[in-house]
């Protein structure tokens, strides 16, 4: 397990697949293909420890392309740490998608207030939810915002390592990958 850790930590830190297998084989030998399979199973649980204390969940939603399509990633962070507390992609972007990925947050984090940046999905989501919902300040706004490009640039490439070759997909990998990515980001902030 602490090879997949240390390949995972090597490859988002910004070696390609073949520098990281490179770079492992000091200790153990494994290809380039291995890694990313493990990139594409590894399915952390939780992002962040339940214990943390949560002031609200700033949420947002951009277009990422995957394959030959556009999808939507949504990102919800914590203002204090910064630390990314939820993500997924989704096809569509309606009020039963945010709902969907508002009640993942309730379910690892409890009810707090929710700020977004005023789409018409989220208050109604928030109300179905009876989650207290106001639109970004400008610090919240920014947080969100420079999260959000961070992703976006790292995962600029995603599609020359991970294209999505099948007809009808799920988005499976994709959220794998996104969470895993995630995931790496908390425990940079973290150290």
């Amino acid at each position: 397990m602490e090879d997949i850790v240390f390949a995972v930590n090597l490859y988002f830190d910004g070696l390609s697949l073949r520098k990281t297998s490179k770079a492992l084989s000091r200790f153990v030998s494994r290809s380039h293909t291995a890694i990313r399979d493990w990139i594409e199973k590894y399915k952390p649980q939780r992002l962040l420890s339940k214990s943390k204390k949560i002031a609200e969940f700033i949420v947002d939603e951009t277009l990422i392309k995957v394959g030959s399509e556009y999808v939507w990633l949504w990102i919800a962070i914590e203002p204090e740490t910064r630390q990314i507390l939820a993500v997924t992609v989704s096809r569509e972007r309606n009020m039963l998608i945010t709902e969907r990925f508002l009640s993942g947050l309730i379910k690892d984090y409890g009810k707090h207030p929710v700020s977004t940046d005023g789409g018409t999905w989220y208050p109604q989501g928030c109300e179905f939810l009876k989650l207290k919902h106001h639109i970004h300040s400008s610090l919240e706004k920014s947080l969100i915002e420079r999260t959000i490009q961070y992703v976006k640039d790292r995962t600029e490439s995603f599609d020359d390592y991970f294209p999505c070759r099948k007809q009808n997909c799920k988005l499976e990998h994709i959220k794998q990958w996104i969470t895993v990515f995630a995931w790496h980001h908390n425990n940079n902030i973290r150290d």
